[in-house]
C-alpha cells in the first residue's frame, strides 16, 4: 500500500499543473460549501440573537386576522384589540410575567434646531422590562404616567444621536412631537438591527395613553406583547388568551378568530426561512461544481490510463494483479480529490472571514461542515475514479505491452 501511495504521489507531481487544474473544480466546490454553510449558520445565529433580544418567552397578539368576504386581513390591518381586552388579559390570564399594548405611529420630532422622522411606540410601563430594554441613563416611565397620559418618553440611541449629538445624554431634555413638549426620562441602550434589518434604536417609547390621545387618535391597538413566566406555560397561556379573546369579542364556534398569536419561535422560523433558501441555493451551485470537478478527475484519469498503458502492461507482466492496478489508480484519483478538498477547506476558511470583514455578512464556520466537505471530496474521488481504475485493471497485458 505504501509503495502504491508513493507511486500515486509521484504521478501527481509529474504533471503538477495538470493535477492542480484537475483539482480546481473540487477546490471551488468545497470552498463554496464551506462559505455557503457558514453564511447560513452566521445569519441564523444573528437572527436568533436578535429574536432573543426581544425578550424571553415572548408572545405577540396581532389584531385583524379575520376573513371577511373571502379576503383575509393582514396582521394589524383591521384593529380589533381594545383597552377592555387589555384589562381582561391582565386580570384573568395566569402565568403572565408582563403585558403591554402597542400603538405605533411615525411623526416628525424636533429638539433645538434638529429634527427627524421617528417611529413612536405607545406601550405600558412593563414593556421595557419584559422586552429586555436596558437603560444607558435615566429611568422608565411609571404606571402613573400611563394613567395620566403624561408627556414623557424614552429615547433610542440613534434618535438621541440625531437630535442631541453623539454621546450626549438626552435625559431631562425636551423634544417637541407635533408641537407638544415631551420630556425624555430614559435613554435606552443600543440594540442594533432586528431580525428584519430595521434599526431598533431609531425609536421613542411613550405611554400608550399619551400616543392615543395626543398623537395618533387611535381607539384600538394593533398588537399586545406578552411574556410568559416560563417556556413550559407558554402553551397554556396561549390557550387561555384564545379562549378569553373569543369570549370578549363574541366569536361563535363557527367563526374564525379576529386576532392571531405568534411566539418567538415562530418569528425566528419565519425570519430564518430566507436564510435556509439562500443556503440551499448556494449548496446546489456548490454541488454542481463538485460534480464538474468529479468529471474532471474522471477525464484526467482516463487520459492517465491511456498515457501509461505500457507501464500498466509491464506491471501486469511481472506479476501485478488486476486489483493492484485498480487500487493504484483509485488511490491516485482519491488523492487528487482529497488534496483538492483540503485546499477547498483552506480557501473556505480564508474567504468566510473576508466576507464578514468587507461585506459585513455574518459567517460562522462549523466543524460539521468541514467534516462533511472533506468526506464528500473523498467520495467523489472514489466514485469518479473507479471507472478509469477499472479500465486500467482490465487491460490485457500483451495488448498493453504492444501499445505505442
Amino acid at each position: 500500500m505504501w509503495a502504491i501511495l508513493k507511486t500515486s504521489l509521484r504521478a501527481i507531481r509529474r504533471n503538477i499543473l495538470r493535477s492542480f487544474l484537475t483539482m480546481l473544480g473540487i477546490i471551488v466546490g468545497i470552498s463554496a460549501v464551506i462559505v455557503g454553510v457558514s453564511m447560513g449558520a452566521g445569519a441564523k445565529a444573528e437572527v436568533d440573537k436578535q429574536i432573543a433580544s426581544m425578550g424571553n418567552n415572548l408572545l405577540i397578539i396581532f389584531s385583524g386576522n379575520m376573513s371577511r368576504g373571502g379576503v383575509r386581513g393582514g396582521f394589524g390591518m383591521q384593529p380589533s384589540l381594545t383597552e377592555q381586552d387589555y384589562d381582561a388579559l391582565r386580570r384573568e390570564i395566569s402565568g403572565l410575567a408582563g403585558i403591554s399594548p402597542e400603538v405605533r405611529t411615525t411623526v416628525q420630532v424636533a429638539a433645538g434646531n434638529q429634527n427627524t422622522s421617528v417611529g413612536i411606540w405607545g406601550v405600558s410601563a412593563d414593556f421595557a422590562e419584559f422586552r429586555s430594554w436596558r437603560f444607558q441613563s435615566g429611568n422608565n416611565f411609571t404606571d402613573t404616567d400611563v394613567r395620566s397620559a403624561n408627556k414623557v418618553c424614552l429615547i433610542g440611541k440613534t434618535t438621541a444621536a440625531t437630535l442631541f449629538g453623539e454621546g450626549v445624554d438626552p435625559v431631562g431634555q425636551v423634544v417637541r412631537v407635533k408641537n407638544a413638549p415631551f420630556t425624555v426620562v430614559g435613554w435606552l441602550a443600543a440594540k442594533g438591527a432586528n431580525a428584519f434589518g430595521q434599526d431598533q434604536d431609531d425609536v421613542m417609547f411613550m405611554p400608550y395613553t399619551s400616543v392615543m390621545k395626543r398623537l395618533s387618535g387611535d381607539t384600538k391597538f394593533r398588537a399586545f406583547s406578552l411574556a410568559a413566566e416560563s417556556p413550559e406555560v407558554m402553551g397554556d397561556v396561549t390557550n387561555q388568551i384564545t379562549a378569553l379573546l373569543r369570549q370578549m369579542h363574541r366569536i361563535t364556534p363557527d367563526k374564525e378568530d379576529d386576532f392571531s398569536i405568534r411566539s418567538q419561535q415562530e418569528m425566528s422560523d419565519f425570519a430564518n426561512a430566507n436564510n435556509r433558501i439562500m443556503t440551499l441555493l448556494i449548496g446546489a451551485f456548490a454541488g454542481i461544481s463538485l460534480v464538474v470537478g468529479g468529471i474532471g478527475i474522471m477525464n484526467i484519469m482516463l487520459v492517465s490510463v491511456t498515457e501509461r498503458t505500457r507501464e500498466i502492461g509491464i506491471r501486469l507482466a511481472v506479476g501485478a494483479r488486476a486489483r493492484d492496478v485498480l487500487r493504484q489508480f483509485l488511490i491516485e484519483a482519491v488523492l487528487l480529490s482529497v488534496v483538492g478538498g483540503a485546499l477547498g477547506i483552506a480557501t473556505g476558511f480564508w474567504l468566510a472571514p473576508l466576507l464578514t470583514r468587507f461585506a459585513e455578512f455574518p459567517t460562522l464556520i462549523s466543524n460539521t461542515s468541514v467534516v462533511i466537505a472533506f468526506s464528500v471530496s473523498a467520495v467523489i474521488g472514489v466514485v469518479f475514479g473507479f471507472f478509469p481504475a477499472l479500465k486500467a485493471a482490465n487491460l490485457d497485458p500483451i495488448e498493453a505491452l504492444r501499445y505505442e
